[in-house]
């Protein structure tokens, strides 16, 4: 049998529970994969609560779409994996579990040097980051804004980025400096005067802007500094985005991801462990907790907590 987290309404942390069903067969062109880490995500509570419209409620729904694990099993027609592969899972669903069936797109050689909770950190953040940045076409001509940078998208974004030879800035706390520098950015801390920090910084001005907080200091902000709204996205206000005329990637945006987007998320995952490898990408761990307690997971999650929170089954 095989342990999983599901809900069958949305609401508060306490919907999710704990169940027992029949460990998954792996079908033709699946991997079974017994999980050592699952990643939780801030899209992972918002649609569990409801904040994030998913649709009614009709089968059990399970959280988790990035882990990292071994396979177990492999389905006909797989090539290049085998019993006792250690692998890192992306843009799958149900990994808040013990053992998942995957198909086998979803999965890659987790290299030796990447731990599994690291695995498990990097799918959502890395591919919405380099994504967004794609998207806006950061180059090394840039000097690029990131609000919210302390956060595991914004700290994708920053690396990124910087290998891509930009200049970046990036809002954070006080408290938080130390790590936005260790990346190679430059800290601005946000709230009254924002603006003026920024210009000051910059210099000649930013060129390009991405929003990974959501407020409304960020998004006004965002609009005094730079003129072009083709160069400015939001990844959390994507509802409002075609209002202020700026770009946004999901987050709520009532546009689904272009096939070049889609692709480029895709891309995101073998070229970041490919960095992580060569020690040239970093992740930041927070708190783990054992499967059981994925509801105190979310609660920490929603709550805001420094670096990323990994499930270990």
């Amino acid at each position: 049998m095989a342990s999983v987290i599901q809900y069958t309404e949305f609401g508060g942390p306490e919907v999710l529970t704990l169940v027992e069903v029949p460990t998954p067969a792996p079908g033709p062109g699946e991997l079974a994969v017994r999980i050592t880490a699952a990643g939780v995500n801030p899209i992972d509570w918002k649609q569990r609560s409801g904040l994030r419209k998913t649709g009614a409620i009709t089968t059990p729904r399970r959280p988790g779409s990035d882990g990292a694990g071994h396979v177990t099993a492999v389905g006909s027609g797989v090539e290049g994996f085998a019993v006792g592969d250690e692998v890192v899972l992306f843009g799958a669903t149900g990994l808040y579990a013990t053992d998942v069936v995957v198909p086998v797109s979803s999965a890659l050689p987790r290299p030796p040097r990447v731990s599994a909770a690291e695995g498990a950190a990097i799918g959502i953040p890395a591919a919405t980051a380099y994504q967004a940045l794609r998207s806006l076409d950061v180059t090394a001509n840039d000097t690029l804004l990131i609000h919210g940078g302390s956060g595991a998208v914004g700290q994708a974004a920053i690396q990124f980025a910087m290998l891509w030879g930009a200049r970046v800035l990036a809002t954070a706390s006080p408290r938080r400096f130390d790590r936005v520098r260790s990346l190679g950015a430059t800290p601005l801390v946000y709230g009254e005067g924002l603006v003026e920090r920024v210009r000051d910084t910059a210099g000649s001005g930013v060129t390009v802007i991405l929003d990974a907080a959501g407020t409304d200091e960020a998004l006004e902000a965002s609009l005094a500094l730079l003129a072009d709204g083709d160069r400015i996205a939001t990844l959390v206000r994507g509802a409002d985005a075609a209002g202020l005329g700026i770009q946004a990637y999901s987050g709520g945006a009532p546009h689904p991801l272009t096939r070049q987007q889609l692709a480029w998320r895709d891309e995101a995952m073998p070229v970041t462990l490919a960095l992580m490898a060569a020690g040239a990408f970093s992740v930041e761990l927070g708190p783990s907790y054992p499967l059981a307690e994925a509801a105190e997971a979310h609660r920490v999650v929603h709550a805001g907590v420094d670096g990323k929170v990994t499930l270990l089954p």
